[in-house]
């Protein structure tokens, strides 16, 4: 593509833009908006927020992301997880005052924008890896549990309370003869249909037919009387643009809420957006999502918003109800103005029931206990970093829990790094290819040599562990080994403490009448090795010799 492209991505998908193609964006931009309102009102709800905040993220986030996001698919919107951070973060922060608490959510999406906008521009496109696929089937968990549990209270028509999970568990069953039942019918009877919607209309926006219904129920029948509590009066009309009234200096904590924010979004938005693109055959360039995400939470931090993302739900809606490019967001973000401009005096009667229902029935797809249980069957080991998210979250919150995931996470892959596995080969039957022993006792040992290959990088922290296994094999060995051939093949890096190892094996290889070779080094190993001088005593590294080849040439000598 052109820089221009690149740039601005619409451009290319416009080029063979028609009537067909305008329609089906047309429809999923409707459809999006139906589904996105009444989304958006409960999320901002589980930030903490006035219900018109989340309203503000899928108008101005989509719109901007339209302009620079290379999804055609991609739906830009509050999102549970990060809503709930939002809200449990800022609460300690604002001191109860909801003016200051918007304040917070706004700032908080502004140096998210800045984070986003520097990450693009230094090229940090890969930072979508530090977070695994593992810590998020944790986290999801733990966030599915804790935005369910502070939904339940609204169910059953209770105030709830307490200020983690298991306080709140006690303060909900403490609460339960108090029960609304007016409330809990009307919200069990919501969930029921949501459900059921889903499966027999994918893709419909089911939850704003419901809305439409509870709002006439609450005006037009005795509803209104049984003690249902709704949104309440939604400011009509659309944001007016302007900075956060606040300075970063004068919250301690929004950086690291801005950073777990911005890192929840891309992994989040990348991970949907890919997921589209290879179902409907097209490529998306991670590095441009970075900048479109940024100006899309620029624009939401300027328009009194809080930070958005790339939900993979919403986004599923976009693409099943026909979008084709990013248009169908410009025409959810008309619609949904046209919603602030004239419909607000209707959406103050909505039932705050049927939105923590939405929650409730939106969160299903966080708890995936089949990956669990997949996880538990293949390795215990992901299973286990999974479990300290999801348990992470439940005692320490969203931004503890994931950061200390994350960090068993690195821990764990120290540890595999530090001691890797030290294989040592025997030719295959009948070929020229060389096994682990270990795996395939069938292989052929070659008299008086030694094939060793170490199967990760060659690095300060783990030589001392090749070195014991590599001396223990020699010293274990029934024949006297005249050569050890190492091949490096399995090798991606060879730091210069592994240089000077493998210099030093060399060296007390001699001691003992024993050659050293290298097999199959790459490019990057060779020129380390190199500038350690051990060509000067081992002769010319290539890639090209292979462990046969040196495997032929011992047996020759020993001959």
């Amino acid at each position: 593509m052109s820089s221009v492209h690149k740039l601005f991505p619409p451009a290319l998908w416009f080029k063979g833009y028609n009537k067909k193609t305008l329609k089906g964006d047309f429809t999923a931009g409707i459809t999006l908006a139906a589904y996105g309102i009444p989304v958006s009102l409960a999320y901002a709800t589980l930030a903490g927020l006035p219900p018109e905040y989340g309203i503000y993220g899928y108008l101005l986030g989509g719109f901007f992301y339209a302009l620079l996001g290379t999804s055609k698919q991609l739906a830009i919107g509050p999102t549970s997880a990060i809503s709930l951070l939002i809200g449990t973060t800022i609460a300690d922060m604002a001191n109860g005052d909801v003016q200051r608490w918007a304040d917070i959510a706004s700032l908080t999406a502004l140096v998210f924008a800045v984070l986003a906008l520097l990450a693009y521009l230094l090229r940090l496109s890969g930072i979508i890896n530090f977070i695994s696929e593992t810590v998020l089937v944790g986290f999801k968990a733990g966030a599915a549990l804790t935005i369910g549990l502070t939904q339940l209270p609204k169910l059953f028509g209770v105030n709830g309370g307490g200020e983690n999970f298991l306080e709140r568990i006690i303060a909900l069953i403490q609460q339960l003869p108090e029960t609304n039942s007016s409330v809990l019918i009307f919200g069990i009877a919501a969930i029921v249909i949501l459900i059921f919607g889903e499966k027999i209309a994918p893709g419909k926006p089911v939850a704003i037919i419901i809305v439409i219904i509870s709002i006439f129920l609450i005006t037009t029948t005795s509803l209104g009387l049984q003690g249902i509590s709704t949104v309440g009066r939604i400011p009509s009309g659309l944001p007016e643009f302007h900075l956060p009234s606040l300075r970063f200096r004068d919250i301690d904590g929004v950086f690291p809420l801005a950073m777990a924010c911005f890192l929840l979004s891309y992994i989040e938005s990348v991970s949907a957006a890919r997921t589209l693109a290879q179902k409907n055959g097209y490529f998306i360039d991670p590095r441009q999502e970075l900048l479109a995400l940024g100006i899309a939470n620029a624009a939401v931090a300027l328009g009194q918003g809080y930070p958005v993302a790339g939900g993979l739900s919403q986004s599923a809606v976009n693409d099943t109800a026909g979008a084709k490019t990013s248009l169908s967001l410009v025409f959810a973000s008309a619609a949904i103005a046209f919603c602030l401009l004239f419909l607000t005096d209707m959406l103050q009667y909505l039932p705050n029931v049927i939105l923590a229902a939405i929650v409730l029935v939106a969160i299903r797809g966080l708890f995936d206990l089949k990956e669990m249980k997949h996880l538990y069957k293949i390795n215990k080991e992901e299973f286990f970093v999974a479990m300290i998210a999801l348990v992470g979250v439940l005692v320490f919150g969203i931004l503890r829990g994931v950061l200390l995931a994350a960090i068993v996470t690195l821990v764990l892959l120290l540890k595999a790094t530090s001691n890797p596995n030290v294989a040592f080969l025997g030719r295959i039957p009948g070929t020229k290819r060389y096994s682990d022993l270990e795996r395939h006792p069938d292989n052929e040992i070659i008299e008086s040599v030694l094939i060793v290959r170490v199967e990760s990088a060659i690095l300060y922290f783990n030589v001392e562990n090749i070195k014991e296994e590599i001396w223990s094999k020699i010293d274990n060995e029934t024949h006297p080994i005249k050569t050890v051939i190492l091949d490096l093949n399995s090798s991606p890096h060879v730091d210069i403490a592994g240089a000077r190892f493998l210099k030093q094996l060399f060296i007390d290889l001699k001691k003992k009448k024993i050659a050293l070779k290298i097999a199959e080094a790459r490019s990057e190993v060779r020129d380390t090795l190199r500038s350690e001088n051990l060509e000067d005593l081992l002769g010319h590294i290539s890639r090209f010799v292979s462990v046969d080849d040196l495997v032929v040439e011992a047996t020759k000598k020993d001959s």
